[in-house]
């Protein structure tokens, strides 16, 4: 399970370190991919493709929603690997997405980390914080 935040930095060849804590889980490989609130979604590889079968695989092709949402995380998606340091390349096109400069933080979701902008980072924190008991009243209120 993932979780906690961390700031980290982002090198002059695009490489982000992953927190220690997390590493042994991407040993086998991670996939990035776009999130869906403008950051980066980082799952171990084998975690990507259950997800895919499980939650993605169903979609029904001919829906315009479902061909936009596949678009959306597969075209700009990236399957990779951690080098010796924890560090993993993070291509162009994502760097842009997320509107990544030098410092980013890296936050365990669960079953996945994100990366984002930091200012962002910081502004989705701020937004939700006034409005989380509200939230999860709501959510509460869901349970089966």
């Amino acid at each position: 399970m993932f979780f906690g935040e961390y700031e980290h930095s982002i090198d002059d060849k695009s490489r982000l370190t992953l927190p220690a804590r997390f590493r042994d889980a991407f040993a086998d490989g991670v996939v990035l991919t776009r999130g869906i609130d403008s950051c980066l979604d980082v799952f171990a590889r084998a975690d990507w493709y259950a997800r895919v079968e499980e939650r993605l695989a169903p979609l029904d092709p001919l829906s315009k929603e479902a061909r936009q949402l596949m678009r959306h995380l597969f075209a700009a998606g990236t399957d990779a690997a951690l080098d010796k340091q924890g560090r993993v390349l993070v291509p162009p096109a994502l760097v842009t997405y997320a509107g990544l400069g030098r410092e980013a933080v890296v936050a365990g979701v669960r079953d996945h980390l994100e990366i984002w902008n930091r200012t962002s980072w910081a502004a989705q924190v701020t937004s939700f914080e006034g409005s989380a008991d509200d939230v999860a009243e709501r959510l509460a209120d869901k349970r089966l």
